[in-house]
């Protein structure tokens, strides 16, 4: 029995993130969906009950839907009796107090009043808490964590420990589509005179980024740092010393190795796959060509504002992992039930998005000479027919995401115990 779980249900992209760097370590652990945790899989129904539950990133809404009553009641449980919850980002909105939250955590969730300031995303420097047992001493004062588009605390109640606290953006730090290192100095001061738009992450700087507090015999580490990134040497670094704390035994590691999508190996050639992930190459190809997707590195897409790219982002990785997994007799019999009906959803799926792709650039074509050309009401009609209205997921990716996230999670090692 594994001696961690990870939550797997609205994960998404995220999930993916979490369980690479457990597989690069070597480390033993199970994928868990809500039902399974409502069922009493984290009271050790199956087993011994785990030491360490990780929630990775994705909606915490969705998260406590597939949950339920009963799965909520037992994440609180399972922590209540000893065990230790950790969560990064959605996973960290997950456990605070409110609506939808866990209730682990006395803080709640702050919100944004320039909705551009959700979309910041790479490193970022931080202020280390030292002497910590959660903060590792060879990191130093400081270390540079990479964040993607997070969630803000709001630290208005006692009881909990600042681990690490924002300072300056790193040289891959972006504000929505602007990577700001390339900006001549002055730019975003200038803007905010100019023309009264806050570009700046500085309202940032001092405010929490990893916190930890006790609930009753158990420990609640939540990050808004997402400290499995890949190849991110500082965040790896402290997400092995959580881990090796979490487990109470050492554990041998270095970075995460870097994820590179595209070359994937592939150990299972399903023709429906196969062609799955040829149909996102050629969606990405489209997106590139039209200087509306671009490869920030090689396993995160960047994107115009308002593209969809996270979900493109997603849905290509989760078909390449399930391609470069080897099935076992479950997930096999899975996928023959259901293949069908995702090989007609993508027909769909990818037909519809190469078109919507192609109006948006014809849009910002034509935008200073005709406004009304392309009509924004039909493009936002034919963005939530794909993706859903942000921020709830839907449409037609949804119902895809869906089905290769059971994929995965039948994929995965360890489901069976």
């Amino acid at each position: 029995m594994s001696s961690i779980h990870v939550y797997w249900d609205e994960s998404h992209f995220w999930g993916l993130l979490v369980a690479r760097a457990l597989t690069a370590w070597a480390i033993p652990h199970r994928l868990v969906r809500g039902t399974e945790i409502a069922d009493g899989v984290l009271g050790g129904k199956s087993g011994e009950p785990p030491a360490l539950l990780i929630v990775p990133g994705g909606r915490a809404r969705g998260k406590a839907d597939r949950l339920g009553p009963a799965g909520m009641a037992a994440i609180r449980d399972f922590v209540d009796r000893g065990g230790t919850y950790l969560g990064f980002c959605g996973g960290a909105g997950l456990a605070l107090t409110g609506r939808s939250g866990l209730g682990l955590s006395p803080w709640t969730r702050k919100g944004y009043q320039n909705r551009l300031h959700h979309f910041l995303s790479g490193h970022v420097e931080v202020a280390l808490t030292a002497g910590h047992p959660l903060v590792p001493d060879d990191l130093g004062a400081t270390a540079m964590l990479p964040v993607w588009w997070p969630g803000r605390f709001d630290p208005a109640a006692d009881g909990v420990t600042t681990l690490a606290s924002y300072g300056a953006p790193g040289p891959d730090f972006w504000v929505a589509d602007l990577h700001l290192a390339s900006l001549p100095k002055g730019t975003t001061a200038d803007w905010e005179h100019l023309y009264g738009i806050q570009l700046s992450p500085d309202f940032m700087r001092g405010q929490p980024c990893v916190a930890e507090n006790g609930f009753g015999a158990g420990r609640v580490i939540l990050s808004y740092a997402h400290l499995e990134t890949p190849a991110s040497p500082d965040a790896n670094r402290w997400l092995l010393h959580l881990l090796e704390r979490a487990l109470d035994e050492p554990l041998e590691g270095g970075p995460v190795p870097a994820w590179d999508v595209a070359a994937r190996p592939v150990s299972w050639d399903d023709p429906v796959l196969a062609e799955a992930r040829a149909a996102m190459e050629r969606i990405i190809e489209t997106g590139t060509s039209h200087f509306l997707l671009f490869w920030r590195n090689p396993w995160l897409l960047g994107w115009r504002r308002g593209i969809p790219g996270a979900g493109i982002n997603s849905l290509y990785s989760l078909v390449c992992e399930a391609m470069a997994a080897r099935p076992g007799d479950d997930a096999v019999a899975f996928w023959h039930r259901h293949r069908d009906r995702f090989k007609v959803l993508m027909e769909l799926f990818t037909g519809g998005l190469s078109g919507y792709l192609l109006a948006e650039r014809l849009a910002m074509t034509v935008f200073h000479s005709d406004p009304e050309a392309v009509s924004q009401q039909g493009l936002r009609e034919q963005r939530a027919a794909l993706f859903g209205v942000p921020p709830e997921p839907g449409g037609l990716s949804a119902d895809l995401s869906a089905l290769l996230e059971e994929l995965f999670w039948r994929l995965s090692p360890g489901r069976d115990g």
